[in-house]
């Protein structure tokens, strides 16, 4: 079933008042992070942009307040300060001068971040993909907060129909094992089907409270929407639902939403 009454990203991720949402797999979670933080901020929310991973140094159109500091505490006694001038601050633990990234905290410190209070929302980027559309979980990935109240899991509609190479599939190595292929084949709708559903799949790590989504990128042409449809098609088949609802977008320039796949209804 397509849900066609939910048509803004936030109203999707964020239907309570606050949280924790965390992302992972594949290219697309910066800007969906970054994307959604604004939306929240514009409508009055406090907002932590964060991650346990690595996440390059946000420009000012993502985020215009960044904190440094690998005490969370020094983060927070900072923060209320910067509120008063942006609803939306970014912090990390420490920059990596030759990379030009900001390394993250440990998941611990994501709780620090929520009991503090300061913030209506966390967001995490809570998983890493080398920019590559899609990916497999290595054993120490993801890196999922256990306070996380939404996870949403990123993958990139143009892998379809191509070769499952590692220009391709960050971790290829492992993904052949999870998508039941060999290096080389092409990857089908029911490949990626499989690896989001798998056990050490997509949402690897998945603490038992947080409500699932999927995002798939990429959805520019009828033919990816429709390859996204029939993604969709293939999760139905589970017998235990494996997320809420599965997204078919657009995460650059501002998030484009071009159908929302019920999966299951949450309770």
């Amino acid at each position: 079933m397509v849900v066609k009454s939910l048509q803004s990203i936030e109203s999707i991720v964020c239907s309570a008042p606050s949280g924790v949402v965390s992302f992972v797999g594949g290219g697309g979670k910066t800007s969906l992070m970054f994307h959604l933080a604004h939306q929240l901020s514009r409508a009055g929310k406090r907002v932590l942009t964060t991650t346990t991973t690595k996440l390059f140094v946000p420009t000012p159109d993502q985020s215009q307040i960044v904190l440094i500091n690998v005490d969370p505490e020094a983060i927070l006694s900072q923060t209320p300060s910067r509120l008063h001038k942006s609803n939306h601050i970014t912090a990390a633990a420490v920059y990596l001068v030759d990379s030009g990234k900001l390394q993250g905290f440990a998941p611990e410190s994501i709780r620090i971040f929520q009991e503090s209070g300061l913030f209506d929302w966390i967001l995490v980027e809570a998983d890493g993909a080398a920019r590559r559309p899609l990916k497999a979980p290595a054993g120490h990935e993801p890196v999922v907060p256990s306070n996380t109240t939404v996870l949403v899991s990123v993958a990139g509609l143009e892998v379809l129909g191509k070769p499952l190479t590692e220009e391709l599939v960050f971790r290829s190595e492992l993904a052949v094992k999870l998508m039941g292929l060999a290096l080389g084949e092409v990857i089908t709708e029911s490949a990626l089907a499989r690896l989001i559903a798998h056990p050490l799949g997509s949402f690897k790590g998945a603490p038992s409270q947080a409500r699932r989504l999927i995002f798939l990128n990429k959805a520019d042409s009828p033919e990816r929407r429709d390859y996204g449809a029939r993604v969709a098609e293939q999760l139905r088949r589970i017998e235990h639902p494996l997320a809420e609802v599965l997204i078919v977008g657009q995460a650059l320039d501002g998030i484009c939403i071009h159908a929302v796949h019920s999966l299951a209804v949450w309770t």
